[in-house]
């Protein structure tokens, strides 16, 4: 046989064995494979693969058989090994092995395959690739017969392979009678009702099953193959269809058919390449892009629709979960079924149906609080229920009647618990039917369910009627008694049903329903993995400990405080009131209220509570879990050591399978010493350190000069005390990992295998435009004029160690390189000098400017920041790490090659890229500046072996839509000289642009085809891997259980023991947190990982509850892509993407595990903005996944204890954020409402011994009611401390006594508490405003370091809305209670209040600065007065626009305006979002805050005098300043009318004049109208307080109300803005809304000038408030070692300004700084003067009188 040439390609070799139904003409694989044909329209027209290039993936060449003739271009033929054989590029798949078929026959399947369905070429190079690397990876650990049939199995026909259950799901064995190819007949067996239908159903369903099987366990290995390379043919040209796995099953289906048929076996001519992607994959394709973007003139445009009105990806999947929805696709003309067409016509039909007429919603994921009820109802009916059973047995005067409570009543009250439980059930079940489509599978069982509840609740609540109506009538007997007794226990019973019961079970089971009709939502959405005995034991064991323990705690605690003051309270009426509108009813009702909001505020506590013994039992179980698994600190620490070389041996190495030729020291010596070099090589230990920590070779003073291994002194002297320090710097980091590695040894491994036998795995890293390296000049300036310090600088004092190697290390270069090339002649030879010459490396790390130098300062930098090149090369260890490993267990490989090094490293190089391989999908980078293309340059020459995808446009010469490509590159691939691009190795064509969503997911999705082997590792472009980390890899994939593997065949026979055995689909490891040194922020970061990511996912993955895949996760990459992908990719909906994949592989049967042992390194957020934007994005995220379906399905569907474990693990922890702001919201009103009554009635004082204190007649009993306050703040305090249990306990465990007190300090001492009620304030407003407004969107989080002070007028409008105004508010009324009802206890609330205000600024580096804050003020200024006369990028109005369009929404209209760009994309909320959070709620808040005031207001005065209405008074207060704005706006309006356009065009200043007259006027009348409310109060303090707080929360709602009801949409530019200062309407590209914008710019006005006063009052409190620390000397050196954690030694110098700014500063500083001052004595003057001459001031004041 001749040695083949490249360039035109022939198979000649002879066919095998005849095929069933498969005709072999070897000239028909000629076509479309001549490389002459190039790839269309790429690169000049030559053909990619005739470059004879280096090319990893080559066409092979090298025939198994023959063993002639070396091809140019296969990389495995460099070089002949021992015995002069060539290198296999699949070792384990040749024909020495029996392989059923040869690497050739594999190709010409491809090669048919890809001609009768039109494949791309470079799809189907790809997707070969793809199936010999899985076929090698399996075949080096069974036989390669036994490889195929488990990939078949996997892929196609096993019990888990995903095709096979949706076969059966959606109910295809009907269709088509499995094992005969066509059904003639299309006769789909109805289900007939028949008599024995249940049974005959199930019998038919496992007839089928076992005709499944025998028709796999017939087919040829060769037919198999044949499946597999169709589906991956499929999969792999997908693009947006790997997202709905069941709509890609149906296409391969269609396409196995249509192979299978005679006329596709007849057919002569080829499909023209590309065929499948034109009438498959872009019909499909277009249909999705469509549903979120339209086009307009010529670019595509974000469509204004919510989730609801969007036919997603789930929607369109599950179409094809049922036959009738199979039954809707039709084909455009006649609109006839494809299902009538015979299976095997369906392939081509496809491209003639008409998409858009087939899919509909199955699910709405409508913006509302409804989801909440539906998805988790049990939790409500557990609290809610339980709360009222406790609460209304402990009031039994609310139901007493004459002054008595009888027994009957008793029973009959309380039993109506149930009744509680029935309603939330019947709301949970309507707001159900608005999100479920009214379709075949789902309203019956709503309907039935309904019915039922109704019934229910007449049986809870009925007989309280009729024992109510005897009782009152005194007619009540012994039956009253036995009816309330029967219907509390028929109360109890419901309860606990609801609260057990999954309502997805209920009437029509979803989950174990025997019927056919749910076999499709069982499979998809409730396989739930069983959990071992033992796991499920302790879930149950758990949840019975935290409801025991909270229902003890919750009755005695909070129940039975509020029984004495529901006792006194009831009741009471309080006497001598009056109001000239209300009379006497506001007082009679006015305990009553106050009683209704404890009861709320009780409520909400005792939701609390269940969360803190959650938090309490689940550290609990998760130190017991840690102690099981030999995790602690507390396992004696020398025996760590001391043992570890041991470990190593027995853990790491795959010793079994070794012959015992060599001394186990041996081994584990070159390990370890690997793994101290590379620590020394990353700098991390100076060279005496390693010194200590090496094996070393010494002489044994034989004779016969022997040489022996001395063990390092490190693992010897563990015995004494005292050893730590010297052999690592103590604190350093190559302590943490040097114990780490220890401590994690201590759990068991899964035993390695061989490394020639372990699987092939990838690392898949999304990359979008993080950065790559820093460049010189980030390193060495400084960002802006806000940071006090260079980059280079402040990593220097973070790592000075680090720093101090490095530089000893540049110096010994240096040295060798001067001796290399002579000595520098000027050199002097004193020391002196000698130091001053070695000023440079300390400073910068380096003395020539030569680029080797300043690159190797640059890598010390960028692996020491959040860079991709940190990334790389961390996860580039698993490549080094293979290498050892195989060098280690192989010796007879180092033999073999003897002295020869090089071709030693090509060995272990060819075998770690058959191991192991790492994609980043870089999707800019053809888009990428000169820069970012240096920089990824480089990592390519550094890494050879780095694959990087990538999107590759092409834009058509005649115009038409430009064609994306799918690209892969390595370092490998040939550089086209004129325009320094590589070639990619592979370029396939994609439907149209994949970034449909919000990019991450997209991105990997489209660079998912090029991973090779059969386990993804997910990794951000953020993290880091260790050298000692990725000597576990064995261990980890042996984690996926797939290690051992049965010589069965998988189709022989189906019993229990394989059903039984659920697979692995995710395997979860920890996380490092690298920035947790980094300052306070940094550490609080590293915390929440540290609990959130280790300490809870180690007990929830044990009890079955752990979802979400955090970054270095492992995945079962067959089972995720089969199954949808690794992520989930809808716009909003899935901003967190990733927990969607654990949520679907958990739905779908698949097992996750966490690991303890293994850990990789990850960066985190370093500033207070970006971890809020962090949080921000979590938040709104959350919200979208209580949207989502994957919520609903876990919610109605999982057993009680795994729901509990859900919720509690997932949404509970932002739930109870929620009630914790909203607890603090509500004890501050009910604090208001009591301190009213203290401040308007006598309250009863007692003395010690219980007496009445004298003189106290006619006075109201509450000192029940202030113990039950004091109850309430322990509560709410516990709840707040609470939270850092978990961080102490782990750090206890993990790192001792010491450490973990030490750490809990430092937090303490850094304000870390105002951080956290700062952040819980910041989830529950982004959960609130997601769920009302939508807009959740990928924030890209700044990964830089916070050294840099931001402006106040970026904190504020940042933080303004979320938390500030907020806080505000609250700080008033708690002001309103502290002069009320003072008690100590109040402080707490005045720290956790002033938090929500200032916690922004005091995380703000240098806030504190004296010179800066003038500089801050001066920038506010400008700041509130920009943006009128001309628009400004950052400016009041703009960021009052911003917050406005949230609810208006813009205009559709475009007007190109540069303004425009300012503003985002904000759909217009709904009404029914609105309605609630902005109508209703405001106007409720004023409302209740009106009757506190009227209250106050309804006793006479000391003289006897009934005071006028407060009523008129309030209004005046409260409408006035908006009168008075709309008089101002109406004056001035008119006068810019008139002179606006004779001045504008001279005076360009004349519209911010007008503007800044209008703004003044509004604040003065703001400032006026409250002191003459002070005033009216005759000086009052508390009164006019509260008369403050009812006036915001008036003006508040009016606001509101006007922006909700009466708005129009905005413009998207701020023309209407200008042209109402300037008067010059005309020329602004209004159009026709010239006549109707003036209108609606009054009402906008009138709003805006109340706000922008308010706002301005508001910046002017905030920094008064900050004022008093900057008198503290060294008050900015104390606050920057709390937020930095450096000495005042190490820490950042001042600025240094050049003359010119030092003049421009001081200049600002005076003039400023005398405003700044002038300010702060106006505002002491307003407050103090009144009270200083009240009494000279009211005087005799008939006004006051009048109103």
């Amino acid at each position: 046989m001749p040695a083949r040439d490249q360039p035109s390609r022939r198979y000649d070799a002879p066919p095998p064995q005849p095929r069933s139904n498969y005709d072999v003409e070897s000239d028909t694989h000629r076509g479309p494979y001549s490389s002459e044909s190039g790839s269309p329209g790429t690169y000049d027209g030559r053909g990619f693969y005739d470059q004879h290039t280096y090319d990893p993936y080559p066409p092979q060449d090298s025939d198994s058989e023959s063993g002639i003739g070396v091809s140019t271009s296969a990389p495995h033929a460099e070089y002949t090994g021992g015995a002069g054989q060539i290198r296999e590029a699949y070792p384990a798949w040749s024909a020495d092995r029996q392989i059923p078929l040869s690497k050739e026959e594999i190709e010409d399947v491809f090669l048919d395959l890809t001609q009768k369905f039109g494949f791309q070429r470079d799809s189907m190079r790809n997707m070969f690739d793809f199936t010999m690397q899985l076929l090698d990876s399996r075949a080096s650990r069974m036989s390669p017969n036994q490889a195929l049939l488990t990939l078949h199995a996997d892929y196609i026909g096993g019990q888990q392979a995903n095709y096979r259950k949706w076969y059966f799901a959606a109910q295809l064995d009907l269709d088509d009678v499995v094992g005969k190819l066509q059904n003639p007949g299309l006769n789909r067996l109805r289900s007939k009702r028949g008599p024995n239908k249940h049974a005959a159903r199930e019998k038919s369903l496992n007839d089928a099953m076992e005709r499944w099987r025998q028709a796999m366990n017939n087919m040829s290995q060769y037919d198999r193959l044949r499946q597999i390379a169709l589906y991956l043919l499929c999969w792999g040209e997908g693009a947006q269809i790997r997202f709905v796995p069941e709509c890609l099953c149906f296409i391969f289906k269609c396409a196995d058919d249509y192979y299978r048929s005679p006329e596709c076996q007849n057919s002569t001519e080829a499909i023209p390449e590309g065929y499948y992607l034109r009438a498959v994959v872009k019909p499909l394709y277009r249909f999705i892009r469509d549903q979120g973007y339209e086009l307009i003139e010529g670019k595509f445009v974000r469509r204004e629709r919510d989730h609801e009105d969007i036919i997603g990806y789930d929607d369109v999947n599950q179409l094809f979960w049922y036959p009738e929805g199979i039954a809707r696709i039709i084909l455009s003309g006649g609109g006839r079924p494809l299902v009538e067409l015979p299976p095997s016509q369906r392939f081509l039909a496809l491209e003639r149906v008409d998409w858009n007429r087939v899919f509909f919603k199955t699910y709405y994921e409508k913006r509302s609080f409804g989801h909440l009820l539906v998805n988790f109802n049990r939790i409500w009916v557990i609290h809610i229920s339980m709360y009222y059973f406790y609460t209304s047995f402990n009031s039994p005067t609310v139901y007493a009647f004459h002054g008595v409570t009888a027994r009957a009543m008793t029973w009959s009250a309380v039993a109506l618990g149930g009744a509680v439980a029935t309603i939330i059930m019947i709301l949970a079940t309507f707001a159900e039917f608005s999100y479920i489509p009214p379709t075949w599978t789902n309203t019956s069982h709503l309907m039935r369910r309904l019915l039922f509840l109704f019934v229910t609740l007449a049986l809870t609540c009925g007989p309280t009627f009729y024992v109510a109506i005897a009782e009152q009538n005194g007619t009540a007997g012994q039956l009253a008694l036995i009816l309330g007794i029967a219907q509390f226990f028929i109360s109890v019973f419901t309860m606990l049903l609801f609260a057990i019961m999954p309502s997805g079970r209920m009437f029509g089971d979803r989950v174990a329903g025997k019927s056919r009709k749910y076999l499709a939502s069982q499979t998809f959405t409730a396989s739930y993995p069983a959990l071992s005995k033992p796991a499920r034991a302790a879930s149950i064991l758990l949840w019975v400990l935290v409801f025991g323990c909270k229902f003890t705690e919750s009755y005695f605690f909070l129940t039975l405080s509020l029984r004495d003051p529901i006792r006194v309270m009831v009741g009471m009426k309080i006497q001598g009131c009056h109001d000239k509108y209300f009379g006497s009813a506001l007082c009679r009702n006015h305990v009553a209220l106050t009683l209704t909001l404890m009861y709320i505020m009780d409520l909400v506590l005792y939701f609390l509570d269940t969360f803190l013994w959650y938090v309490i039992w689940n550290t609990v179980f998760s130190i017991f879990r840690s102690f099981v698994l030999g995790l602690s600190i507390w396992t004696p620490w020398r025996d760590i050591y001391a043992r570890l070389p041991r470990r190593i041996y027995g853990k790491l190495l795959a010793t079994g399978d070794m012959e015992v030729k060599y001394h186990p020291k041996v081994l584990v010596s070159q390990i370890w010493n690997a793994i101290i070099i590379s620590m020394y090589r990353e700098h991390l230990l100076s060279i005496e350190h390693v010194q200590k920590l090496l094996y070393h070779q010494v002489d044994t003073g034989d004779a016969v000069g022997k040489r022996s291994l001395r063990a390092p002194p490190f693992f010897i002297s563990q015995g004494e005390r005292g050893f730590k320090g010297e052999f690592f710097p103590p604190g350093s980091e190559a302590e943490r990992r040097i114990s780490f590695f220890a401590q994690s040894l201590t759990t068991e491994l899964p035993a390695p295998l061989p490394v020639d036998a372990m699987p092939t795995f990838t690392v898949l890293t999304p990359h979008y435009s993080e950065k790559i390296l820093l460049s010189l000049r980030e390193i060495i300036r400084e960002e802006d004029q806000h940071t006090r310090v260079t980059l280079l600088e402040y990593l220097k004092q973070l790592h000075q160690l680090e720093w101090d190697n490095f530089v000893k290390d540049t110096k010994i270069l240096a040295e060798e390189t001067e001796m290399f090339n002579g000595p520098n002649p000027l050199a002097g030879a004193e020391n002196a000098e000698k130091k001053q010459d070695d000023l440079p490396f300390y400073f910068l790390g380096f003395k020539s400017a030569a680029p080797e130098y300043t690159l190797r300062t640059r890598i010390w930098a960028s692996l020491r920041a959040q860079t991709l090149y940190r990334t790389v090369s961390g996860m580039m260890n698993y490549s080094k790490a293979i290498k050892l490993l195989y060098r280690v267990e192989n010796p007879e490989v180092v033999q073999e090659f003897g002295g020869n090094t090089d071709h030693l490293e090509r060995e272990l190089e060819s075998m770690a890229r058959r191991k192991f391989k790492f994609v980043v999908s870089m999707q800019r980078y053809s888009k990428f500046n000169k820069e970012e293309h240096e920089n990824a340059e480089f990592l390519l020459r550094a890494y050879p072996d780095l694959q990087i995808a990538y999107l590759d446009e092409e834009v058509s010469k005649e115009g038409g839509d430009a064609r994306i490509f799918s690209a892969l590159i390595d370092g490998h691939s040939e550089i086209i000289p004129e325009t320094q691009r590589r070639i990619p190795k592979f370029r396939i064509e994609l439907p149209g642009n994949p970034i449909l969503g919000d990019g991450k997911s997209d991105n990997q999705n489209h660079a998912i085809i090029f991973y090779r082997g059969e386990y993804l590792q997910l990794i951000d472009a953020n993290q880091d891997n260790y050298l000692e980390e990725c000597l576990k890899i064995r261990n980890i994939l042996g984690e996926f259980e797939e290690y051992a593997v049965s010589n069965q065949n998988p189709y022989a026979r189906w019993d229990g023991k394989d059903a039984s055995r659920t697979p692995v689909a995710i395997v979860g490891a920890r996380e490092y947190i690298f920035s947790e040194n980094i300052g306070i922020l940094g550490d609080l970061a590293a915390g929440k990982e540290q609990t959130f990511g280790t300490m809870s996912a180690r007990s929830m993955a044990w009890i079955g509850g752990k979802l979400h895949y955090g970054h270095p996760d492992f995945l079962n990459a067959l089972y995720m892509n089969t199954r949808g992908g690794v992520s989930k990719a809808q716009k909003g909906l899935h901003l967190n993407e990733d927990i969607y994949a654990g949520m679907n592989a958990f739905g779908r049967g698949a097992r996750i595990k966490h690991t303890e042992y293994f850990s990789c390194g990850k960066g985190r957020d370093l500033g207070f903005g970006t971890i809020l934007n962090f949080q921000t994005k979590i938040g709104t995220g959350m919200g979208e996944q209580m949207l989502s379906r994957e919520y609903y399905y876990l919610g109605t569907q999982l057993p009680i204890d795994r729901f509990l474990t859900f919720y509690y693990g997932h949404p509970g922890f932002h739930i109870n954020n929620m009630l914790v702001i909203l607890s603090v919201q509500i004890f501050i009103l009910t604090m208001v409402f009591l301190g009213t009554l203290n401040e308007s009635v006598t309250v009863c004082r007692y003395t010690a011994n219980n007496q009445l204190v004298k003189g106290l007649s006619g006075c109201y009993n509450l000192s029940p009611v202030f113990d039950w306050i004091h109850r309430c703040i322990y509560s709410l305090l516990l709840v707040f401390l609470i939270a850092f249990l978990p961080l102490f306990t782990q750090e206890l465990i993990e790192r001792g006594t010491w450490k973990a007190v030490l750490r809990l300090a430092k937090q303490f001492g850094s304000f870390s508490p105002f951080f956290e009620i700062f952040s819980t304030q910041i989830y529950t407003h982004s959960i609130l405003s997601n769920l009302t407004f939508g807009g959740a969107r990928y924030i890209a989080t700044g990964r830089g370091f916070a050294t840099a002070r931001i402006n106040f007028s970026t904190l504020f409008s940042r933080f303004a809305g979320p938390s500030i105004y907020l806080g505000i508010r609250t700080l008033l009324m708690l002001l309103y209670v502290s002069l009320s009802l003072w008690t100590p206890y109040l402080i707490y609330f005045w720290v956790s209040i002033t938090a929500l205000c200032l916690a922004p600024f005091m995380f703000n580096p240098h806030q504190f600065v004296i010179s800066d804050f003038v500089v801050d003020y001066r920038e506010f200024l400008r700041w509130m007065s920009r943006g009128n006369s001309r628009s400004h990028a950052n400016s009041w109005i703009g960021y009052c626009r911003l917050s406005r369009t949230t609810i208006t929404g813009y205009k559709r209209k475009r007007l190109g305006h540069p303004s425009e760009k300012l503003s985002g994309d904000v759909p217009r909320a709904s009404w029914r979002a609105v309605l609630f959070s902005e109508i209703i709620w405001p106007i409720v808040m004023a409302v209740i805050m009106v009757i506190a005031y009227m209250f106050v207001k309804a006793f006479p005065d000391p003289d006897g005098k009934i005071p006028p209405s407060p009523l008129i008074r309030i209004a005046i207060i409260a409408l006035g300043p908006l009168v008075w704005n709309a008089a101002i706006l109406l004056t001035l309006f008119i006068v810019s009318l008139f002179l606006g356009p004779i001045l504008d065009a001279n005076f360009p200043k004349f519209g911010a004049v007008m503007a800044f007259i209008a703004h003044i006027l509004g604040t003065i009348g703001m400032i006026g109208f409250f002191e003459l409310l002070w005033f009216l109060e005759l000086w009052k303090t508390s009164h006019a307080i509260l008369g403050l707080i009812t006036v915001i929360t008036i003006q508040r709602a009016i606001h509101k109300l006007l922006v909700s009801v009466f708005l129009t949409r905005e413009f998207k530019h701020d023309e209407t803005n200008r042209a109402w200062w300037t008067g010059r309407w005309y020329g602004r590209g209004l159009g026709a809304h010239v006549m109707s914008q003036p209108a609606r710019e009054f009402a906008v006005k009138i709003i805006e000038l109340s706000l922008w006063s308010s706002d301005l009052l508001l910046g002017h409190l905030l920094l008064f408030m900050l004022t008093p620390p900057m008198m503290i000397p060294y008050f900015d050196t104390i606050h920057a070692t709390c937020l930095f954690w450096l000495r005042p030694s190490q820490q950042i110098r001042a600025p240094v300004f050049y003359s010119k700014q030092k003049k421009q500063r001081r200049w600002i500083m005076i003039k400023y700084g005398t405003i700044y001052v002038s300010t702060i004595l106006l505002f002491v003057a307003l407050i103090s003067l009144p009270i200083i001459f009240q009494s000279a001031l009211h005087g005799s004041c008939s006004l006051c009188k009048s109103i």
